[in-house]
């Protein structure tokens, strides 16, 4: 007789269904976040962005992710209704307040996807390296749930039954994980992703016999070119990269053409 079998035997009807219940939804949680990691991957590395737009792309994890939230507060939730082996709200809610292992795996990493899911929705109000650095909490979260699932498999005889579609599902999102930790040229060199293109160095020269301090420039890029108190034409010979569209604005607005731009990419 199965393990499974076993524990039918010593439970009530009514906490068979029960059971069956948390392990539905048990099920659909764990096939869910794997889904949400890889979806959150793709859209965070840019690798499908080919096929669709990235704001679908980040839509799709948002959804994914209330899903996910919401099965797993539904299996979390069954255990309130079990007559022979009750669960209460601290048991849902404080890791390792039972003395069991794979409950305080489970609670530790879902209360960790809820924290990461409300703080998603501050994203705007805080900075975003942080906001980003939090967001990969993400990962241990996840393997926590995962740990998590794979014992209650083992503890409830159905590892045998989940054992294929489980480890078949968790792959993808594994792989995925490390690839997202890799260095830029470590995939670079395994031919994952194109390396990124030589960014030429903008110099700017200025005729002085043909610029008259029309000031032109200035109004179109003001953090390189500036009108010294003599009237005189001050600009940076070296401008950064992100002032590249303004400068070659001005340089087209400079109604004399006195603005010679070196390196500017077109």
């Amino acid at each position: 007789m199965s393990l499974s079998a076993a524990l039918n035997t010593l439970t009530s009807p009514h906490d068979a269904g029960i059971a069956e219940a948390a392990a539905l939804s048990g099920r659909l949680t764990y096939f869910c976040m794997c889904f949400t990691l890889c979806w959150g991957v793709l859209a965070a590395a840019g690798w499908v962005r080919r096929w669709t737009g990235q704001d679908a792309l980040r839509t799709g994890h948002v959804v994914l992710a209330a899903f996910t939230l919401a099965t797993g507060t539904l299996h979390g939730l069954t255990f309130l209704f079990l007559d022979d082996d009750a669960f209460g709200f601290a048991d849902l809610l404080l890791p390792f307040y039972d003395g069991t292992t794979r409950h305080a795996l489970g609670v530790a990493g879902f209360e960790l996807v809820v924290a990461i899911s409300v703080t998603a929705g501050l994203r705007r109000g805080a900075r975003e390296g942080r906001w980003l650095r939090f967001h990969q909490f993400g990962y241990p979260a996840i393997g926590l749930l995962a740990v998590h699932a794979w014992l209650g498999a083992i503890w409830s005889g159905h590892l045998a039954v989940v054992w294929l579609a489980g480890i078949t599902v968790l792959v993808p999102p594994v792989v995925l994980s490390v690839l997202r930790v890799l260095p830029t040229s470590a995939l670079v060199r395994a031919g994952l992703i194109a390396p990124a293109p030589a960014v030429e160095t903008l110099r700017v020269a200025v005729d002085d016999g043909r610029c008259h301090s029309y000031g032109v420039c200035q109004a179109e890029a003001p953090q390189v070119f500036r009108l010294g108190h003599d009237g005189r034409l001050e600009y940076e010979k070296r401008p950064e990269a992100r002032l590249t569209p303004h400068v070659r604005a001005a340089a087209r607005a400079c109604p004399m053409r006195a603005i010679h731009l070196v390196g500017a990419i077109r």
